[in-house]
């Protein structure tokens, strides 16, 4: 069609007027620094330092200038099996740690969703721990297990169920007992996640399917727990990232003893730095370890997308 043509034909005719596109601001990224930057300072940079310092054998008190070696931490980590038998304790406390604290906070959240008396108090209650500083919370629960006047071995003693026993200091009891110890510190915060997932299934749902003739077990698996889902992966995931990560509760508690049966990997990478100094070779275990936890988190995420996808 010809210009001519096509203007003969759009003659008459009212031509619709062209919306304007919006313009875009350029200074809109203004508004986001605010908050990007303490990201950026707090977070990302420390991180990008603490990767670049991994390829280096900074050591504390050297008078010489810090040199680039490349990968060599990397190689000496890898042979390392102190670190990787610490890599295997900070496994088997995070699941040890992870699993029953889910299972509890699940059972906890249930109970705090019946219409019970006193609810508001026992809900109160629940989240003391999280308000209580993990020093506080290791302090507390080193004189719960103090092998001669602590409460665990006085009851023990008061039911005749033997003379207690010295439970951070044993090479068979010291890992359990601290699982015990951070099972209790995060019930609060997985239970408060938890019990905010039951409190959004819709109770129309619940009262169909109790109609219907459901029992309990039947109500929570085709009911609660497909809505609870979502939220019981994502507290999991993240509780295993923290507790994999943990530092300070299990410093109090133990110090990584007896003989390195509670040494987490954290603890591990803490004494490489500021007890013997080796800062470059402390930030290679903290590279492993991220990336540990980056694979778990790519994990996590690739399931959620699988699961979206498939419902």
């Amino acid at each position: 069609m010809s210009v001519v043509t096509a203007t003969k034909r759009s003659a008459g005719r009212t031509t619709p007027e062209k919306v304007p596109r919006p313009s875009r601001d350029h200074g809109a990224w203004f508004l986001v620094l605010p908050a990007l930057l303490p990201i950026l300072v707090l977070s990302v940079g420390p991180l990008l330092y603490g990767i670049a310092l991994a390829f280096t054998d900074a050591q504390s008190g050297r008078t010489q200038a810090t040199r680039w070696i490349g990968g060599l931490n990397f190689q000496d980590l890898a042979h390392d099996t102190l670190f990787w038998e610490s890599f295997r304790i900070g496994l088997l406390w995070a699941v040890g740690v992870t699993v029953p604290q889910f299972l509890l906070s699940l059972g906890l959240a249930l109970l705090l969703d019946q219409k019970l008396r006193l609810r508001w108090l026992a809900r109160a209650l629940a989240i003391v721990p999280w308000a209580m500083p993990e020093v506080v919370v290791g302090i507390m629960w080193r004189l719960v297990y103090n092998p001669d006047a602590g409460i665990l071995n006085e009851t023990l003693r008061d039911l005749g169920l033997g003379e207690g026993r010295a439970w951070l200091s044993g090479l068979a009891t010291a890992l359990p007992a601290v699982i015990v110890v951070g099972v209790w510190a995060g019930l609060p915060q997985t239970t408060v996640a938890l019990l905010a997932g039951v409190q959004n299934t819709p109770r129309e749902l619940h009262e169909a399917a109790a109609l219907d003739g459901a029992g309990a077990w039947q109500r929570f698996r085709t009911v609660t727990w497909p809505a609870l889902r979502p939220v019981a992966l994502a507290i999991t995931a993240l509780n295993f990232i923290w507790n994999f990560n943990s530092f300070a509760l299990v410093y109090v508690l133990t110090n990584g003893g007896p003989g390195g049966r509670t040494r987490l990997p954290m603890l591990f990478a803490y004494e490489e730095a500021f007890r013997y100094g080796q800062f470059g070779y402390a930030a290679a275990m903290g590279c492993v370890m991220v990336a540990v936890v980056s694979v778990l988190l790519a994990l996590y995420l690739v399931g959620r997308l699988k699961g979206d996808q498939d419902r």
